[in-house]
């Protein structure tokens, strides 16, 4: 019985916490200028970041062009390459850029319907899908870039980055500048 009582002490100390409801993931959350989208994604957004938007490419075998910068003297990129991979980039990066800014203003506009308690059913599902095409096209550009980053290579630097970014080996089927054979 003596044992019991430590034990008994110890649960009727912790019992109101137990008891208590668990925190949500989204604590804290709701202190955030647009709940749905953290600091990390808005800076994303801003600065034209590929957000993984581009996985499709790269997983097979169309390189991106920042990693094809960095990786330029083991890709021996000639100098016509390289000025080509960053006028690229610049350009992927401008339209990025324009659309992000076209997200956060959107996502912002959401967001204020949501404070403001002026939304409904139509006007939710025009917001969304206006945010849904703005993504689409958003992914488009970064997909589209990598599109023409490979067409910008040789096969052999196509497989040299794969090695490089430790995919080991270029998807069968592509050939000449990255592109595949239908």
């Amino acid at each position: 019985m003596r044992r019991m009582v430590p034990v008994l002490a110890i649960l009727a100390a912790v019992a109101p916490a137990l008891a208590q409801a668990p925190e949500s993931p989204y604590a804290g959350q709701q202190h955030r200028m647009i709940k749905s989208l953290s600091a990390e994604d808005m800076r994303d957004l801003t600065e034209g970041r590929g957000m993984g938007l581009a996985k499709a490419a790269e997983l097979n075998g169309y390189p991106g062009m920042i990693h094809v910068l960095e990786l330029a003297e083991p890709l021996q990129l000639t100098p016509d390459q390289r000025a080509a991979t960053e006028a690229l980039f610049h350009r992927m990066q401008a339209e990025a850029r324009r659309l992000g800014a076209a997200i956060l203003q959107a996502e912002s506009e959401l967001e204020q319907r949501f404070q403001h308690r002026h939304i409904d059913l139509a006007s939710l599902q025009a917001a969304t899908a206006a945010i849904a095409i703005l993504q689409g096209k958003l992914r488009a550009v970064h997909l589209a870039a990598h599109l023409e980053q490979a067409a910008l290579l040789t096969p052999a630097q196509v497989a040299e980055y794969g090695r490089r970014r430790g995919y080991h080996s270029t998807p069968a089927g592509v050939q000449h500048g990255g592109h595949r054979r239908h």
